[in-house]
């Protein structure tokens, strides 16, 4: 059975390592000359995906690039006494396994991971897709496959072309994030430091194995911004007035956006396509069902994602009209739960009130002085409002599905 797969940032390869295991035939086509390494953002993985990490081989890599970052200290707009928050406490009140990483480097470890398994294909795109299967990449290659996955993030071109335009599955959930690579010239090493205020807030961190640091940028604005997602110009524009009059080191980063050799900036937008799968087509990640990014543990979701799809084609024996709509079903509450997380989440991490600013930060200063243990029996007791999500998935065992039965 031959699988295109379009993407090679997270999902992508992670999907190529379990459909190889199970003896699918994988191809992986990216629209990027080649493999994006210049460290990208931090994100994060959670218990299920920690699980599958270790499942596929990789979780010493993972552990050797993690960021390290452990303290978090912030400054309120118009307060001169920081807030410091231990980092391990705030996230074991979330999963009892976690690692924070750089995307890109998940990203390279999952690649080198299955670059002599599946066929990568860079600097080409899928410009069509037939009902039967028949692709047509922009560079003119044609070429037949059994099934064609989408892995191609929050702006799927796979998506596009199957299920139509972003804009009739897509929900801004009123804010903006941005991540520029600055110099490391606070020093930070395992800390991120940053100033928050009403609707907005901006921060900076560091790693041991980074050369530089990143600068990060959270805000809200009553109705959506009138941009296009790659004019990089306009969306600096906008990190410029509505940052305008922030202080801390604020004016220094906002210099430092012209010299930058990697930004990123998106509006923190929720995906809602139900289902994600048409004819031989399907969808995984953000590219299907992204909560919203940097709010609802969408690499995490992409991760577990993954490793069900392939799953789910093995189990059925390759047959993708049962194999589809058994994913959906497995991965659909887990989906759910995380739309609804992210919309929560995003009005905690960037107030929009004094009132929600004031509660953020004492709730910051209560996670410093409970104990450890009384704030993890405190995230249990809220797991039904989402605090624990991640790690109240099971993961189904598909190993009993050997290569024989996938092919």
């Amino acid at each position: 059975m031959r699988i295109l797969i379009s993407g090679a940032s997270v999902a992508g390869p992670a999907l190529a390592y379990w459909l190889g295991r199970y003896g699918f035939e994988v191809t992986v086509v990216e629209r990027a000359p080649a493999l994006r390494k210049t460290g990208g953002h931090a994100i994060d993985l959670f218990r299920p995906a920690m699980d599958i990490v270790e499942q596929m081989g990789v979780l010493e890599q993972v552990l050797a690039k993690r960021t390290g970052t452990d303290r978090l200290r912030m400054y309120r707009e118009g307060h001169a006494r920081p807030v410091d928050v231990e980092v391990r406490r705030l996230m074991s009140a979330v999963s009892d396994r976690h690692v924070e990483i750089m995307r890109d480097d998940l990203s390279e470890i999952f690649y080198d991971a299955t670059r002599h398994d599946a066929g990568y294909v860079f600097g080409d795109s899928i410009a069509s897709i037939s009902d039967g299967g028949e692709v047509v990449f922009d560079s003119g290659r044609t070429g037949a496959y059994d099934l064609v996955i989408g892995a191609d993030g929050l702006h799927s071109n796979v998506r596009r072309l199957v299920f139509g335009p972003e804009s009739r599955f897509t929900s801004w959930i009123g804010a903006y994030l941005a991540v520029a690579s600055v110099p490391n010239y606070l020093g930070l090493d395992g800390r991120m430091e940053g100033v928050t205020g009403v609707g907005r807030m901006a921060a900076m961190y560091g790693a041991a194995h980074l050369a530089d640091a990143r600068a990060v940028f959270l805000f809200r604005t009553p109705e959506p911004l009138d941009y296009h997602h790659r004019d990089v110009a306009r969306q600096k524009e906008w990190l410029r007035e509505h940052f305008a009059d922030a202080g801390w080191e604020v004016p220094r980063l906002m210099e430092e956006l012209d010299r930058t050799p990697a930004f990123y900036f998106d509006s923190i937008t929720q995906l809602r396509l139900d289902p994600w799968s048409r004819g031989r087509v399907t969808l995984v990640g953000d590219a299907g069902y992204c909560p919203g990014p940097a709010v609802g543990g969408s690499t995490s979701l992409a991760v577990v994602g993954a490793y069900i799809l392939a799953g789910e084609l093995a189990a059925h024996g390759g047959d993708h009209t049962r194999a589809l709509p058994a994913c959906e079903a497995e991965i659909g509450e887990y989906v759910r739960r995380s739309r609804a997380f992210a919309i929560a989440a995003a009005k905690r991490l960037v107030p929009g009130s004094r009132f929600e600013l004031w509660a953020l930060v004492q709730g910051a200063r209560l996670i410093n002085h409970l104990p450890a243990a009384v704030t993890r029996t405190a995230s249990k007791i809220g797991a039904a409002k989402g605090v624990r999500l991640h790690d109240s998935i099971t993961l189904k065992d598909y190993s009993a599905h050997t290569v024989a039965r996938a092919r």
